[in-house]
């Protein structure tokens, strides 16, 4: 959390004053907020604009010279982070600017840029998203059902409610109501996929409402479904709830904390 600034010392000391300045518009620029365990910044290659890891997508060097999309942040050697959605990245990559660019941050003019990297990056997140909601149904913080969802929702017990994108809308109607009359948002996740893809990524039949039952687990499919959609279409955001419910941190974003 920001401490609050002390006037009187801002007042004396015009540098600092200005360098909180800063770092208060910087605290307003759009986008995820960084976790406090990993905060450094990185470049994206084609804007300059910065942004935390969590913001922006890496992208990695193969043995063979080939680009690959690494959104966990993993692989191994010399990395180049994009800040920009597919529409955006298809234009540079189609302009052969992309190329040039990465061939500034991998310092070596040997860069093959897929064709299709924009779908390559596309299908990771979303994949990243599903294996997200399967790691959280594995671990006991996700239920199904719309029965024991409607009950955990006016307890005050989840978190987070995701409809699928299949979900009739009575259906999706009462689980909101119900999670409104615990003390969530107006409106649940509308899912970008229908119930079959949502049931396969859980490992369970017919799975049309899921709902997070633990905060820290909201927040990591928060974060992955958000990162994914901000790809696809940067202006859009998500339809229906964007985050956990109020009250909730947003400090446990790190894809290992299942």
């Amino acid at each position: 959390m920001r401490k609050r600034t002390n006037d009187r010392a801002l007042a004396s000391s015009p540098a600092k004053a200005g360098a909180e300045g800063d770092a208060k518009q910087r605290s307003r620029a759009p986008g995820p907020r960084p976790s406090p365990g990993n905060s450094s910044e990185r470049t994206c290659i084609l804007t300059r604009r910065t942004g935390s890891r969590e913001e922006l997508i890496r992208l990695a060097l193969g043995p063979d010279g080939e680009v690959a999309p690494d959104v966990r942040a993993r692989a191994p050697g010399r990395g180049a982070w994009i800040g920009v959605g597919r529409k955006a990245l298809d234009e540079a990559n189609a302009k052969g600017k992309l190329k040039g660019a990465l061939s500034r941050a991998f310092k070596t003019g040997d860069v093959v840029v897929p064709a299709d990297l924009g779908e390559r990056i596309e299908t990771a997140l979303r994949s990243q998203a599903l294996d997200r909601l399967g790691l959280e149904a594995r671990g006991g913080t996700l239920i199904n059902g719309a029965e024991r969802i409607e009950q955990a929702a006016r307890a005050g017990k989840v978190h987070l409610l995701i409809h699928a994108g299949d979900a009739g809308e009575d259906g999706n109607r009462t689980l909101d109501q119900a999670w409104r009359v615990g003390g969530g948002p107006a409106k649940g996740l509308v899912f970008p996929l229908p119930r079959t893809i949502l049931s396969m990524a859980l490992g369970r039949e017919n799975v049309v409402h899921v709902a997070l039952t633990d905060a820290a687990a909201a927040r990591r499919v928060t974060h992955a479904i958000s990162r994914w959609q901000a790809f696809i279409d940067p202006d859009a955001g998500l339809d229906g709830a964007v985050a956990a419910r109020p009250g909730s941190n947003d400090d446990d974003l790190d894809e290992g904390n299942a």
